[in-house]
């Protein structure tokens, strides 16, 4: 198997010579899971920068609803009030990170598959090459 190029998963949005920007896709087509790739040279490298969209786990409950209440009207209540708990809760302990630690914990994961995990890589290592090249002092001029 061997580089794409075009790369499959991988689009170059920008290019300023000194920066190169990057969106690499997610094979299951959601957009919340692509991410958003920076690569810069500086005075003391290169910096790689990813952005991507996290959520919380909004899937954690403090309280597990009831599905055995057999008025509909008081199922609907119970799975409302619930809710409202389970998701202040979330926020709680997002905010008591934030003010303990100074951060939140957070995860993302980018599905693809073996030919653009390659394009992946092969991207990030010629873009690393190309912006620091350009960053090099030219025809014997020092910066």
């Amino acid at each position: 198997m061997k580089p794409q190029l075009p790369a499959e998963g991988i689009l170059k949005t920008h290019d300023w010579g000194d920066s190169k920007v990057y969106k690499v896709v997610c094979d299951c087509g959601q957009p919340d899971h692509e991410h958003n790739v920076w690569i810069e040279a500086d005075e003391c490298g290169v910096n790689i920068n990813i952005y991507t969209t996290v959520k919380t786990d909004c899937w954690s409950e403090e309280l597990k609803p009831r599905y055995d209440i057999n008025n509909v009207w008081l199922q609907e209540v119970e799975w409302f009030w619930k809710g409202l708990y389970n998701s202040l809760a979330r926020k709680i302990k997002l905010t008591k990170s934030i003010w303990s630690k100074g951060y939140v914990d957070f995860e993302t994961t980018i599905s693809m598959n073996e030919q653009a995990a390659l394009n992946y890589s092969t991207t990030l290592k010629n873009a690393i090459a190309d912006v620091k090249e350009f960053k090099k002092p030219k025809g014997g001029q020092q910066s």
